[in-house]
């Protein structure tokens, strides 16, 4: 199972959805003798997971390097990720920047959808490789009840499966005019709460998912 999530403007929060997703995931697959073995990822293509989600740095190349060799089997995915959980693996960004139209996301994309494992690719605000979105199974644009977040989303050639919505206090847009302007379906609504973004602040997003996320994403995750 294959996820995508990407937002039409920064400062969306696709990151923070994209690492509650992937943590609620992996928490209700380690609950299931069936995918004990079989760990959950998080494909950070933006840079910004392990900030988010407190863990250092890495230092080792990523995701980008990967679509950037011609040679690399898909098996080498595997010695790219580190633990950033139970039950889950971050495969990092790192240092190269791949661009979107290579055929190599494609095969990507393929490897990662007809795999056993559930996937999270966190793409930010950046538009991800159409390829890619193309594979995935599930395909979430993250955005606020924005005016301008919504034009950009409604002139995207990309077609969310579903959107998840930030509810922010006196938008004077509603979740039903987010749906009608991106022709999808709400799969998720998220009111802004102040103790996700301390969470995020202290490194303890992994640690503490707050429970804002948790019980608005959790049966999108399940």
């Amino acid at each position: 199972m294959l996820t995508v999530c990407w937002a039409a403007k920064g400062g969306s929060g696709t990151t923070v959805v994209s690492c509650a997703l992937a943590l609620l995931t992996a928490a209700a697959r380690e609950a299931t003798a069936e995918a004990a073995a079989v760990s959950t990822w998080l494909i950070d293509l933006a840079g910004d997971v392990p900030a988010a989600m407190g863990l250092p740095e890495p230092a080792s190349p990523g995701v980008h390097e990967w679509v950037l060799s011609p040679t690399a089997p898909p098996q080498a995915l595997e010695s790219l990720g580190a633990p950033a959980g139970d039950g889950l693996v971050l495969i990092p960004r790192g240092v190269a920047t791949a661009a979107g139209d290579l055929a190599r996301w494609a095969d990507l994309g393929q490897y990662l959808a007809a795999g056993v494992r559930h996937v999270i690719v966190d793409a930010g605000s950046a538009a991800p490789p159409p390829a890619l979105v193309a594979a995935a199974q599930q395909r979430l644009l993250v955005t606020r009840a924005c005016y301008l977040a919504l034009r950009r989303a409604a002139a995207s050639p990309l077609v969310p499966t579903g959107i998840v919505v930030v509810q922010e206090p006196g938008r004077a847009l509603r979740a039903q005019d987010v749906a009608y302007a991106t022709r999808a379906p709400i799969a998720a609504e998220i009111d802004l709460d102040p103790a996700v973004a301390r969470a995020v602040d202290a490194g303890l997003l992994a640690a503490r998912l707050p429970r804002t996320l948790s019980s608005a994403l959790r049966e999108l995750a399940a």
